[in-house]
This record gives C-alpha cells, sequence and structure tokens, in this order.
C-alpha cells in the first residue's frame, strides 16, 4: 500500500494556521480592517486583507478541511482499544454456576492482526454443556493474537480508510489554497475594474464642464450678436451627448462598486460598498512590472506546484490504493490465531482438568470461487485510476496554455498601454491648437468639439489599457501562485 506522500509543495507556500487560532487572530484583524474599509482611500492591499479574512467562499473551504480532519480522526478509531464485559449468575435452579468475564482487543496494523487479553472467574457448578466456562477458584488468564496471512495481510479496509481519509485531508488543505488564490485573484480584477470605472467618470465630467462653461461663453455672444444662434444649438446637442456619456460611466462606476463591495465585509460579514470619494490617486499606485521581472520564476516549477496539481498526485495515490484494496479482496482468506491460557488458584469446580497451561493455535481457510464482485469492483477503480491519470494530464496542458495566454495578454497590453498614453499627449496637443485657432477666428466650433472628443476617448483608451494589463497581472499572479501580490504572505 502506498502511503505517506503528502505532495504539498504548493500548500508549503503558505501555512495554513488551525481553525481555533484562526477564528481568534481574525476577528480583532476584521475590526480594524473595517475601519481602513470604510474611510481613506481604498488601496489593492486593504482589498485583499478584507478577502482574505472574510470572504465566505474562503471560510468554507476551512470548514471542509475540518470535515476531512474529523474524518480522519473517525478513521483511526477502526484501531481504537475495546474493551468488553460480560457477567451472569443463576438464580434458582439445579445448578449453581456463574462466572465473571473482562476482554481487551487491540487491532494491530502489521499482519491485519489483533492482539487480545481476558480474565475470568467462575464460581459453582455448571451444566455439562456449559463446562468450558469452569475456572480455578483464582480465575483463568488467557491471551492471544489473530493474524491474515493472505487477504488482509498488507491492506485492509480499516488501514485503506485511514490512509485515505489522510490524503484527503491533504486534498482539503491544498483546496483552501485553491480557494484563495482564485477569490483574490477575483477580488483584484473587481479593484481594478472600480478604479478605471472611477477614472472614466472624471474623464467624461471634465468634458462635460468643458461643454457648460462654453455654452455660457456662447450664449453671452450669441445675446450680443457676435455668434450665430446655430453655434448654441450645436454646443447643447454636444451637451446632451457628453451628459449621456457621463449617466453610463455612473452607471458603470456603480455596478464596479457593487461587484468590488462583494469582497469586502465587516466584522459581522455585511457588504461594505466603496464610494467614489475612496479611489485612489492613480499617480501613488505601483506600476505593472515588466514581463521579464514576471518571468524570474521558471515556470515549470511553477506549473508543478499549482494546487491541482498536487491534488491530482494525492488523487492518484487515493485511486492506486484503492485498486489494491479491490486486488485483496479477490485473494482467499488464510487467518491463523494463537492463544495461551492459564488457570490460577486452588481447583474449582470443574475438576482438575482446568489446572493446566493451554497453547491452542488454528487456521482457517475461505476463498469464494467465482468471485465476480470482487472483480467488477477491481475493473471500476482501475477505471477510476486511468481516468485520474487523464484528467491530470489534461489539467496541466491547460494550466501551461493559460499561464502562455496570460503572458501574451499582458504582453500586449504594456505596449497597448504605451500606445495609447503616446495618443492621449498628441490628442491633447491637438485639442490646443484647435482652441487657439477658434479663439482666433481661423477655427470651427465644430473641430474643437471633435478634438476635445476624440481627446477624451484617447484617455479612455489609455485608462481600459492600463485595466488591461492590471487585470492580466493579476492573473499571471493568481496562475504562478505570486502569494505576496495576493495579500496571501
Amino acid at each position: 500500500m502506498r502511503v505517506g506522500g503528502l505532495w504539498l509543495a504548493g500548500a508549503a507556500l503558505f501555512a495554513l494556521t488551525p481553525l481555533a487560532a484562526a477564528a481568534q487572530d481574525v476577528a480583532p484583524l476584521a475590526d480594524s480592517l473595517e475601519a481602513a474599509l470604510t474611510t481613506g482611500p481604498l488601496t489593492p492591499d486593504e482589498v485583499l486583507r478584507s478577502s482574505a479574512l472574510t470572504f465566505p467562499a474562503i471560510l468554507e473551504a476551512f470548514e471542509r478541511e475540518a470535515a476531512a480532519r474529523s474524518d480522519q480522526l473517525a478513521a483511526d478509531g477502526a484501531f481504537d482499544l475495546l474493551l468488553k464485559g460480560e457477567a451472569y449468575d443463576r438464580l434458582t435452579g439445579t445448578f449453581s454456576g456463574g462466572f465473571a468475564k473482562a476482554e481487551a482487543r487491540q487491532p494491530l496494523r502489521p499482519l491485519g492482526a489483533e492482539v487480545f487479553g481476558s480474565y475470568r472467574v467462575s464460581d459453582g457448578r455448571f451444566p455439562i454443556y456449559e463446562n468450558i466456562n469452569n475456572t480455578n477458584q483464582l480465575g483463568e488468564v488467557k491471551v492471544g493474537a489473530l493474524f491474515s496471512l493472505l487477504r488482509d495481510k498488507n491492506i485492509d479496509q480499516r488501514r485503506f480508510g485511514i490512509e485515505d481519509t489522510r490524503l484527503a485531508a491533504s486534498q482539503a488543505r491544498l483546496d483552501v489554497l485553491l480557494v484563495k488564490l482564485n477569490v483574490q485573484h477575483e477580488a483584484l480584477r473587481a479593484y481594478w475594474r472600480w478604479v478605471a470605472a472611477g477614472e472614466e467618470i472624471r474623464v467624461f465630467e471634465e468634458l462635460l464642464e468643458i461643454a457648460e462653461a462654453r455654452q455660457i461663453g456662447l450664449t453671452r455672444e450669441v445675446n450680443e450678436g457676435g455668434r450665430a444662434r446655430i453655434a448654441l444649438t450645436e454646443n447643447e446637442q454636444n451637451l446632451l451627448r457628453r451628459r449621456t456619456l457621463l449617466e453610463e460611466a455612473k452607471r458603470n462606476f456603480t455596478t464596479a462598486a457593487n461587484s468590488l463591495g462583494y469582497y469586502l465585509r465587516d466584522s459581522s460579514g455585511g457588504l461594505i460598498v466603496p464610494t467614489r470619494q475612496q479611489l485612489p490617486d492613480t499617480a501613488r499606485l505601483a506600476a505593472i512590472p515588466p514581463v521579464a521581472t514576471l518571468l524570474a520564476t521558471p515556470l515549470g516549477e511553477v506549473i508543478q506546484n499549482r494546487p491541482e496539481l498536487q491534488t491530482f498526485k494525492l488523487a492518484l495515490e487515493r485511486a492506486t490504493n484503492k485498486v489494491e484494496l479491490k486486488r485483496n479482496d479477490l485473494q482467499p482468506r488464510l487467518d491463523a490465531s494463537v492463544e495461551l491460557s492459564r488457570d490460577f488458584g486452588a481447583v474449582g469446580d470443574g475438576g482438575p482438568t482446568f489446572d493446566s497451561t493451554d497453547t491452542v493455535v488454528g487456521v482457517t481457510f475461505t476463498v469464494p470461487l467465482q468471485r465476480r464482485q470482487a472483480r467488477g469492483a477491481l475493473g471500476r477503480a482501475e477505471a477510476e485510476l486511468r481516468e485520474t491519470e487523464l484528467r491530470q494530464r489534461r489539467i496541466a496542458d491547460q494550466i501551461t496554455t493559460d499561464i502562455a495566454n496570460i503572458l501574451a495578454n499582458l504582453t500586449t497590453a504594456l505596449k497597448l498601454g504605451d500606445l495609447a498614453d503616446a495618443e492621449v499627449k498628441q490628442a491633447s496637443a491637438m485639442v490646443q491648437a484647435e482652441r487657439t485657432r477658434f479663439r482666433l477666428g481661423a477655427g470651427e466650433f465644430f473641430l474643437v468639439n471633435a478634438r476635445e472628443e476624440t481627446a477624451a476617448n484617447a484617455q479612455i483608451n489609455a485608462i481600459r489599457a492600463d485595466l488591461a494589463g492590471r487585470l492580466a497581472e493579476a492573473s499571471y499572479n493568481a496562475a504562478t501562485m505570486n502569494l505576496p501580490a495576493l495579500g496571501l504572505e
């Protein structure tokens, strides 16, 4: 039977505290964090701390781990020491015999063995068919052992259960890590979408403020007869379009804030929806590192340490153990036993035949002739093992492909971000030039509006390019288990 081998290289990166201690430590941290989540600029670190401490999916994973550990404890109970006592006495009748007996049995793992010891004492006369109950006056002490020589020699249901629940507990621990990676990844993505939505509102507000200020000036010029009323009408049309864009941006921000609030919770688990006043100064946020920096850790090593693949290694070990258990069921049963008993004290009512040291050995042999049930169970276990091996290969290839795609997206996002920044500079320069020409009477009002909206679109493209880079960075950190970047260190 394959034993041990917890395969926790990935989980070792993130030590999990016992649940009772974790519950005591989390409460004060959540209370102090709640104040930070409702006042001042909201940072990605605060979001990650909140989701790691309070998000229900993570707490559910901890409870599943606790349940798996309880299953492990229950399986260990198959080898608990068993105490048994019995006694009876005749109150009336021809015979007066009665006895009391105490016995202890201890199952052992090697050879599926079991050792036992008992003490028995009797008094009075027994009928011939109960003669075996007689002992000397100080009773009888017996010790013995049972052994499995074929079936159940190397593995049985009890030993399989212990190893299977131990491996299941290790899988549950890896599941906690996997849930944390996924939750932190999604929390980061929600945060950057919220930041980007807030930045888009700022762009459209500035665009609308320009049109509103221009409307005041145009109204004055039209009233003074210096400009045709059509210019005022055209600007009113621009105002309506820009107000529409701003309302759509506000709707997107509200949606993004609600999505981010899903990961921000107070100490009682209630959602905290961030406000616009909590938006951070994007100039102070850390820049996206170059791709070369992210590739410092060899990807092959990272992929092998992914919790999904570590879980599959454990699943393969569990499946292999199950195959061995079913093969064990195909074997005939050959059990051996040995007993040593001795009576003490004066000879009792049973006579001198009980005053001796008895050593008894025995064997039993049984075999099912067709074994169809065992063969069917073995075939199923072998098929499940092959299925697990194939699934492991597929998931490994999928992780490799996903990381390659994330790197491609990140590389492209960084390049598009640089291009978008350059476009913003050029569009801003064109706006200034067109406004100057318009003030000097050489430009057209239509071109000024067009330049302004082109510049606004360039800013929106730059915001979305930066968002794409942030999302790709978050995905890469989650895929490569960059625990510090995900707030899990």
